[in-house]
């Protein structure tokens, strides 16, 4: 009788990890446009941007007025500093070149405030802090999707989450019998 559920416990699993095995090798097959990206999209004039290219099967490069051309490897991304001398309020735009598959534009924000708060004292006995508003932020590490061996793995971990709790439950029934 156990050997009848084990059975029916594989094939289950199984049959999940067939039906999930086509569809994520179709979405790897077909080639992908990059997805160009600028974090924070608003920065102060000395602050650090995070530029990415991903989908970019080469080294892509990203350039500006308000810092120096920088390569950016595959599945990777580049961290630059923003020239002090940039204006408050202006949008500069940052060209991306990824070779063979496209480029891009975006336009990125130099804020206004400083990077650090002022402290403004009204009178001798009240002191009000004002600090700057925050830099918008950007898509963060949610960039990326997932890939075939990712949904592999996630399914095979619920199949046997399932199988789990279905073995123990079981168990658990069979003992209680009298």
């Amino acid at each position: 009788m156990r050997a009848i559920r084990a059975a029916s416990a594989a094939l289950l699993g199984v049959a999940s990890l067939a039906l999930t095995a086509p569809t994520a090798t179709a979405d790897d097959a077909k080639v992908s446009s990059p997805v160009f990206s600028v974090i924070p999209s608003t920065v102060s004039p000395g602050g650090r941007v995070t530029l990415s290219a991903s989908g970019c099967n080469t080294t892509a490069t990203a350039s500006s007025g308000i810092f120096d051309t920088v390569s950016i490897s595959p599945r990777s991304s580049a961290t630059v500093t923003v020239d002090t001398g940039a204006r408050p309020g202006a949008q500069y735009s940052v060209q991306f070149n990824c070779p063979g598959q496209g480029t891009g534009s975006f336009n990125l924000t130099i804020s206004g405030g400083r990077s650090t708060p002022t402290i403004s004292t009204t009178s001798a006995a009240t002191a009000a802090a004002t600090t700057p508003a925050g830099v918008r932020g950007g898509l963060g590490g949610s960039i990326g999707g997932l890939n075939g061996g990712e949904i592999a793995a996630g399914t095979a971990l619920v199949v046997l989450a399932a199988t789990g709790t279905v073995f123990a439950v079981r168990r658990r029934a069979d003992g209680r019998r009298h």
